[in-house]
């Protein structure tokens, strides 16, 4: 049996459609009615019949946050996929990151030991890997230092991960994967799939920053892979490749029929954008459409090495560029 929390998200809804293909009990969580609602549409995207899925998927609804609600579910379970995490740049969201990221992941690991769990695959972030000396080439090994310049979401991360290696030294066996941006159909409006539903309404700016991007498919790839291999206790980085975020906005734009952005983002021009995003928060209680870390990280220029996985298990990556367009072909079809 194959537990998947998370299983409404990118990630979580990628995995199960990859995981359906074997003949393996699968019981996978959900939050709430919507969320339901949600995966049902991107299993649509793909041609998945819901009937199908659920004759092959056991739905269970659970809050990772109430531990009595979440241990009736691991009673005959073997390996946890653990996909389910909180995703803000919103001050006002920083105490429900850190209580979901952090206690709902405490949560999970807690019960993998009571329960015996074989193996634990955790899904993290690049957001939790350390900043490499002069600016190098990111990996596995740069160790995570708190200097205040982290986001809520980067510690929520960090510290979720120090909870999965506490049941690594109690003797659970573990895997962390810290995947980049990720690449894939989803809800348009949340996470990195939102960037596809921005450059078709019109967008007109990018930036020159540099960040790490893969494709979804990719990061399902190595997590099935990694948990059924012999590697435990060890996190790697997933990485398809190192692109500025001009080039990936001018793909995305290429695949969706649309205008290229034209605008350069300077970085006056972000300081601007979100110090009044945040003076109409204040004002108006709004959540904001850009916030300081978002900016920053659309002009920082941060690479990210995939060396450890390839030679881990020899994963060839897709090319971001052919995700992109799979990506919005499946968009213009919904559209």
């Amino acid at each position: 049996m194959i537990l998947v929390t998370g299983g409404t998200g990118l990630v979580g809804s990628h995995l199960l459609m990859s995981l359906i293909k074997d003949e393996v009990p699968i019981r996978a969580i959900y939050r709430s009615e919507k969320s339901l609602e949600k995966v049902k549409r991107i299993f649509a995207l793909y041609d998945l019949d819901w009937n199908y899925t659920q004759s092959r998927i056991e739905w269970v609804k659970c809050d990772l946050l109430n531990p009595a609600d979440l241990q009736a579910h691991f009673k005959g379970v073997d390996y946890v996929y653990h996909c389910a995490a909180m995703v803000s740049f919103n001050k006002k969201d920083r105490k429900a990151l850190l209580d979901f990221n952090i206690e709902g992941t405490a949560n999970v690991v807690n019960l993998c030991l009571d329960y015996n769990i074989k193996k634990l695959a955790h899904v993290s972030s690049t957001a939790a890997i350390g900043k490499a000396p002069n600016n190098g080439v990111r990996d596995e090994s740069c160790e995570w230092v708190d200097d205040g310049s982290f986001s809520t979401y980067s510690i929520s991360k960090y510290y979720s991960e120090l909870e999965v290696w506490r049941g690594a030294e109690e003797g659970l066996d573990v895997i962390i994967i810290n995947p980049s941006i990720i690449i894939g159909a989803g809800d348009w409006n949340e996470s990195s799939a939102n960037l596809f539903l921005k450059v078709w309404e019109g967008l007109k700016y990018y930036s020159k920053g540099v960040n790490a991007f893969v494709s979804v498919n990719d990061v399902v790839d190595a997590l099935i892979k990694l948990m059924k291999s012999d590697i435990v206790n060890e996190r790697f980085l997933i990485i398809g490749e190192n692109l500025t975020f001009q080039e990936v906005f001018n793909a995305i734009a290429d695949s969706l029929g649309k205008s290229r952005p034209r605008v350069e983002v300077k970085k006056w021009m972000a300081e601007l954008i979100w110090r009044i995003e945040a003076v109409k928060t204040f004002l108006f209680r709004t959540s904001p459409l850009v916030t300081k870390e978002a900016s920053e990280s659309a002009l920082s220029v941060v690479r990210y090495s995939n060396k450890k996985i390839k030679e881990g298990i020899g994963i060839n990556f897709t090319p971001v560029k052919s995700a992109i367009e799979k990506t919005g072909e499946i968009f213009r079809r919904d559209h």
